[in-house]
């Protein structure tokens, strides 16, 4: 899994989300420890993954405690249900599950006698077809190379999209993309992932993950993204908590979504 960041007072957990780094911030002010619970179930060959840790003050050092000794399972719409081994500390992953665009899955953990659920329909599979880049330059002394996601919405449909984007190897985490059709129903779309602080140099590597999403989870990073300001996440100001699709009282979100991956040198 990979790192996310999510405070309640601020958390820093290192877990796995979307086989890419995520950075999540719910609300700032100093609260009592909350489960933070983040997984996901992908089109892709499992395992999948749930990683649970605890919040921490923003004031405390950065640790952030995972959670042993849960349970937790996955079952779709089908019958099947996959009950996670803990792996490694506060991370649990599946077996037997296989995720299949049209179904229903429901996340079930008990922690101390408390249950946390979460349901996410996986959503249509629509095809990244191609990474391209903009050097027409930005607003800061320095051009920028800005990657572009190139794709065809399919019409009559809504569709809810999240895009990963990982330079040399390293995961830019700084923004939130998140995107609907909205007003681009049926069009195909050239979908700038601009970036707030880094460059892109001529040989540079690029991999651009796209991931279509179901609408409460896409509510959930676009709440992010706005109370982040700008979609960047160092920001001063006190983001409110998004709407996270977990009941129970936990921070975090559960995704089941297709996943569409390029890879591409900068020119």
């Amino acid at each position: 899994m990979k790192k996310i960041f999510i405070p309640g007072a601020v958390i820093l957990a290192a877990v796995t989300l979307f086989s890419c780094q995520k950075t999540v911030h719910p609300d700032l002010n100093t609260a009592s420890p909350k489960l933070v619970i983040v997984g996901e179930v992908t089109d892709g060959p499992g395992p999948y993954t749930v990683a649970i840790n605890r919040s921490v003050g923003f004031y405390s050092d950065n640790d952030f405690p995972a959670v042993d000794g849960a349970t937790v399972k996955i079952s779709d719409n089908l019958g099947v249900t996959d009950t996670l081994t803990e792996t490694s500390p506060g991370v649990y992953t599946t077996h037997v599950l296989h995720g299949v665009t049209g179904n229903t899955y429901t996340l079930s953990v008990t922690v101390n006698d408390t249950s946390f659920t979460a349901i996410s329909t996986m959503p249509a599979k629509v095809l990244l077809d191609s990474v391209t880049f903009d050097h027409s330059g930005g607003r800061r002394q320095k051009s920028e190379i800005i990657p572009q996601a190139n794709y065809q919405d399919p019409a009559g449909i809504k569709n809810y999209y999240q895009f990963a984007l990982y330079i040399n190897g390293t995961q830019f985490t700084k923004d939130i993309y998140a995107f609907n059709d909205r007003l681009t129903d049926g069009r195909y779309l050239i979908q700038s992932l601009r970036m707030d602080s880094t460059y892109l140099d001529p040989g540079d590597l690029v991999k651009v993950d796209m991931y279509c999403i179901d609408v409460n989870v896409y509510d959930y990073f676009n709440q992010l993204s706005r109370a982040s300001g700008t979609g960047a996440f160092n920001t001063a100001a006190a983001p409110a908590n998004p709407a996270t699709n977990i009941t129970g009282g936990a921070y975090g979100v559960f995704s089941a979504h297709t996943v569409s991956s390029k890879t591409v040198t900068v020119f």
